[in-house]
């Protein structure tokens, strides 16, 4: 009989990862009552933004304003990415209470995406961590196209688990492994994890799943069954894929949550709170949520107040 966790913590990436994929960039003042409202609905880390270079990513510029203008709740944490140590002490100075760093299991995609091997991305992150551990500033990874490049295809579970391994050694209290493109499947997936936790604890282990064949949900539940706990999700899933043409990007939050409510899995987050979220954002974007979760409440509440 499978056993699935009591408990599943849900990281929000939308304000960051999400945002960062739109055409134009959102106004500060939208983002963080984007940020406000999440924290409201009981997610107990939310991305925040990322100190990276706005010619490079124009649509987190701001985010030190994000920062300074959010209400900060106990027991939330509000990560944001930071690329080398220039981000690090932007993100220090704008009181950052926890940072991520990203490689790739892919060569290829390491250099295209960030103009370095994969071998030269951990060593610019080894400063980051060294100033993170002074500071007392969680630390927490990120590994891209764990189940597949677009540029390499199919990718090895054993190059994956270097690349985690690598990140862990650096002080990372978390590895999230992310399926950049979308394209794994739920046995690809289970043996990614079983790969990567024979060398690597499994409660040091996250997902982060793209939804581009829609297979995202079916991806969570399959790691869930191997005692996998944290997931990143995205609300209204927010963020396509650049590098996958029509990719729906992000796994949406809403359809994560109602999956772990059925399943009678514990995260504290509040459906409806989470959705009015969803519904905020997709609004300010000018755009129904991509969420079908969130699409069938408003359906529904649409039908009770003409009823």
């Amino acid at each position: 009989m499978v056993r699935l966790p009591k408990q599943v913590r849900m990281v929000e990436v939308g304000p960051r990862d999400g945002l960062q994929n739109e055409p134009a960039p959102v106004p500060v003042a939208t983002r963080i009552v984007l940020i406000e409202r999440l924290a409201e609905s009981g997610l107990s880390a939310i991305e925040a933004g990322a100190f990276v270079s706005p010619k490079w990513v124009p649509q987190m510029a701001g985010s030190a304003e994000v920062l300074a203008g959010i209400r900060r709740r106990p027991g939330v944490s509000y990560p944001v990415l930071v690329p080398n140590m220039q981000g690090f002490e932007a993100a220090r100075a704008a009181g950052a209470d926890e940072i991520a760093v990203f490689a790739a299991a892919s060569e290829s995609f390491s250099r295209k995406n960030i103009n370095c091997s994969i071998a030269e991305s951990l060593e610019r992150f080894r400063p980051v961590a060294a100033a993170a551990a002074e500071a007392g500033i969680k630390l927490r990874g990120y590994v891209s196209c764990v189940l597949g490049c677009p540029y390499e295809g199919e990718i090895a579970p054993a190059k994956v688990t270097e690349v985690a391994a690598g990140l862990l050694q650096l002080g990372c209290y978390e590895i999230s492994l992310g399926d950049t493109i979308g394209v794994g499947t739920p046995a690809k997936a289970q043996a990614m994890i079983e790969a990567v936790a024979a060398r690597l604890p499994r409660e040091r282990l996250a997902v982060h799943f793209h939804d581009t064949y829609g297979q995202a949900l079916a991806n969570i539940l399959a790691v869930l069954e191997l005692g996998i706990a944290v997931t990143d999700s995205s609300v209204a899933g927010l963020g396509g894929c650049p590098y996958a043409p029509g990719a729906s990007g992000n796994v949406a939050s809403e359809d994560v949550l109602y999956m772990l409510d059925g399943l009678g899995i514990a995260t504290g987050v509040d459906l409806a709170a989470l959705a009015a979220a969803g519904r905020f954002i997709s609004e300010a974007l000018g755009r129904p949520a991509a969420s079908k979760v969130a699409r069938a409440l408003a359906a529904r509440t649409s039908k009770s107040v003409t009823a």
